[in-house]
């Protein structure tokens, strides 16, 4: 679908008790999140999501009392320095705002190396830190039911932070506990009695204990920090026309030891941590409780204190970074449908229609809306829509030859390194990894040369580009809106900016609007490595 202009929209509120001081940071089919601060600072120092009442309902069939839902439950929960904190929320006849912590680090998933994963301590800190938020949440007596990367941001320490209640639900009140039936979360990191036991089109659900879905979720996203891919696409058995059992198929089938080299590469006591946390028999599932008793759980951590707290961010930011690595020599199809011969876009697809919302992501895999103009959104590192091309012709934006120094270059070294200038100046875990994202490369080819070189390399990974004119010597940007399917078969869509930045270069940002942030770091890489003759080296 077509972005709607905003213009169409009704004005955001003006009635608010804060001033909005930036552009769009995230957006969705119905709703964007903007930057905002009191009136007298300069600073912004909160995030606003703003929700559309009347398109949340007609596409996102979010009715008006699980907004206030939401909200009730964000405040409910209280504080946790692991949880974005709610600050104040309000609404008029058009709009619903929620005031919330911003989480200055950006996504905690956009830094961790596709296909590679990061290492065991530094998994280690973040899904203690994602426990002990999870467990909070369970104290309080609800369930999240939508763990995935998307809702693990960073503080601007690189602290995890929790995010996106709109999928939260009441799982137990004054001692009495009950059932959920919804169904919700994303297909790789849904409880697979989540499937079976919610409430679908023209069935009633038998139930299912949403805390103990929730640990099956930490767990794949444990799986996922380790080894930089999911288990599987999602938790139902199966076999292809050979009889040949699917991934989730052969780790029930193998008790939990598939033959597979994204398990095999795993420690055995992470391994034994992972099997407990995903037993398909929820009675015999470990709680969260089994969970912090586990020796790998309990296990000494340099990079963290006794408290939970990061005791040396720069060095796990440094670490980070380096990890971070595009090698040219890879193949860029493998783990597509198209290095199997079959068509990219053609995968059986899990009920997207009742997935969740995010944040800063919200639900549906189309934007309805151009909430501001990608370039802007592109440099400040943020998150926009889906759709098709089009080439502006504006004026040349000079900036200063910063390429030596530009952390995103590091990628394409054989070895990546920190810039010296990064480590002399870091005071903070984002003073090493940013808060934008690090899929972007540069060109010194002209844009009439590098934009079809771009879309040929999409046109090879089966992603649909339409045909548009070779872009002039008068222009200086392109916009190529991507809607696709990843790897798994879940949504994933965003845009390649393609912008002249000095007299002869330019610079290729992927900018994702929703999916999976690995998945969306998968692509970028496939597109680099296709592109390898145009990249700025």
């Amino acid at each position: 679908m077509n972005g709607i202009p905003h213009s169409q929209l009704a004005p955001l509120p003006t009635q608010v008790p804060f001033r909005i001081v930036s552009p769009t940071i995230g957006s969705g089919a119905y709703a964007c999140i903007k930057k905002a601060a009191p009136e007298n600072a300069e600073a912004p120092v909160f995030a606003v999501k703003f929700i559309n009442k009347l398109f949340a309902q007609k596409y996102g069939r979010i009715k008006q009392k699980q907004l206030e839902m939401e909200i009730s439950l964000h405040k409910h929960i209280g504080l946790h320095r692991n949880i974005i904190e709610f600050y104040d929320h309000g609404d008029d006849p058009s709009w619903k705002w929620i005031a919330m912590e911003l989480a200055e680090g950006g996504d905690l998933f956009d830094k961790i190396e596709a296909d590679a994963g990061i290492a065991q301590d530094i998994a280690h800190v973040y899904f203690t830190q994602l426990v002990s938020a999870i467990g909070f949440m369970h104290s309080r007596g609800v369930a999240h039911r939508d763990i995935k990367p998307e809702n693990i941001l960073l503080s601007a320490d690189g602290d995890l932070k929790l995010a996106d209640f709109g999928m939260a639900t009441l799982f137990e009140y004054h001692g009495k506990r009950k059932l959920a039936t919804t169904l919700c979360g994303s297909p790789p990191y849904v409880a697979p009695e989540v499937l079976s036991c919610s409430t679908q089109s023209g069935t009633k659900g038998t139930g299912y204990v949403a805390d103990m879905a929730d640990v099956w979720s930490c767990g794949v996203v444990l799986f996922v920090l380790l080894a930089g891919n999911t288990p599987w696409s999602r938790p139902l058995e199966g076999r292809d026309e050979y009889g040949r059992p699917n991934e989730f198929s052969e780790y029930i089938e193998s008790n939990g030891r598939p033959d597979d080299e994204l398990w095999k590469s795993l420690p055995n006591d992470v391994l034994s941590l992972l099997r407990g946390m995903m037993r398909v028999p929820v009675d015999s599932r470990f709680t969260l409780q089994d969970v912090r008793r586990h020796p790998w759980f309990t296990r000494p951590n340099k990079f963290m204190d006794s408290n939970g707290r990061l005791s040396d961010p720069i060095t796990m930011a440094t670490n980070m970074f380096e990890a971070l690595h595009v090698s040219f020599d890879a193949n860029p199809f493998a783990g597509t449908q198209r290095s199997e011969q079959s068509d990219f876009m053609d995968v059986d697809r899990f009920p997207v229609d009742k997935i969740s919302s995010t944040q800063p992501d919200m639900p549906s895999e189309d934007m309805l809306f151009d909430w501001a103009r990608p370039r802007t959104l592109a440099m400040a590192g943020t998150q926009v829509g889906a759709g098709m091309v089009g080439v502006s012709a504006t004026q040349s934006i000079a900036r200063p030859q910063f390429f030596d120094l530009e952390p995103s270059m590091s990628q394409f070294q054989a070895t990546p390194s920190v810039p010296l200038t990064l480590t002399q100046n870091a005071r903070k875990f984002r003073d090493i990894l940013p808060a934008q994202s690090l899929t972007k490369f540069y060109s010194t080819w002209a844009l009439s040369l590098l934009v079809p070189h771009v879309l040929e390399a999409l046109s090879r990974l089966g992603v649909p580009t339409p045909n548009l004119p070779r872009p002039s010597a008068h222009d200086s940007e392109c916009i190529i809106k991507i809607k696709t399917q990843d790897s798994r078969g879940c949504p994933l869509s965003g845009n390649v900016v393609v912008e002249i930045v000095s007299e002869e270069v330019a610079e290729i940002c992927f900018v994702k609007a929703s999916g999976d942030p690995l998945e969306w770091r998968r692509f970028f890489k496939r597109i680099a490595v296709l592109c390898q003759d145009a990249v700025l080296k």
